[in-house]
């Protein structure tokens, strides 16, 4: 199986469609976040740094998500997908020095391709556990129960900033910043743009362009 980088809008699924990876392929997922509130879990010396910084409103430095990412990519045997991470071109610089030097290679970028219209639509009928984050939509996946979590039973919540101004703020955040890295990775002859406006089928599409 391919290694990959998943490029994504605000609620194209990336979540989804790793999660389904993970479960059927048996992929390591690596979220930059997730990292980080790993390592302030642990309460680690970098934890506590994170945490401070966090705390503070102030942005966690390159060089402590890179070491987080490389010590994550040491210990990961077989298939990884990279989600958050690179965010700019500096970032592809360090994750290709991270990647010599772990002795891994990345194979594939995929970016999913949503037009607006539907991510807002997805974004202002989100639902999600606050429990274990699993996700939902008012009408598109809907829980069994209403406002029920079929995975642990708590009451979903809609989240503050999912309206449309705060979604039209990060969608026009997202596309200045990810411009040039997916023009990068086109110019590399690694991207593949999926068109993941129907979540059930976007799965059948990667699934053709990773084995």
């Amino acid at each position: 199986m391919k290694n990959i980088i998943f490029i994504a809008p605000p609620a194209a699924g990336k979540g989804t469609q790793s999660d389904l990876l993970v479960k059927k392929y048996g992929y390591t997922h690596i979220s930059t976040g997730d990292l980080l509130r790993s390592e302030i879990a642990k309460q680690s010396e970098i934890g506590k740094n994170i945490k401070e910084l966090m705390d503070s409103g102030n942005l966690i430095s390159d060089e402590i998500v890179s070491t987080l990412l490389k010590n994550k990519l040491i210990s990961v045997d077989g298939p990884f997908i990279l989600d958050g991470y690179p965010r700019d071109l500096n970032q592809i610089n360090i994750l290709n020095n991270i990647l010599k030097e772990t002795d891994k290679k990345v194979d594939i970028v995929i970016y999913l391709d949503v037009p607006y219209n539907y991510l807002l639509d997805r974004v202002t009928g989100r639902l999600s556990c606050p429990k274990c984050s699993r996700s939902y939509h008012r009408t598109n996946l809907k829980p069994k129960k209403e406002w029920i979590c079929n995975d642990c039973d708590e009451e979903l919540i809609s989240r503050s900033d999912d309206n449309e101004e705060t979604f039209k703020h990060r969608y026009q955040t997202y596309i200045d910043c990810t411009s040039p890295i997916i023009e990068y990775y086109k110019n590399n002859g690694l991207l593949e743009v999926i068109d993941s406006t129907d979540i059930e089928s976007t799965f059948d599409r990667i699934e053709k362009v990773i084995k």
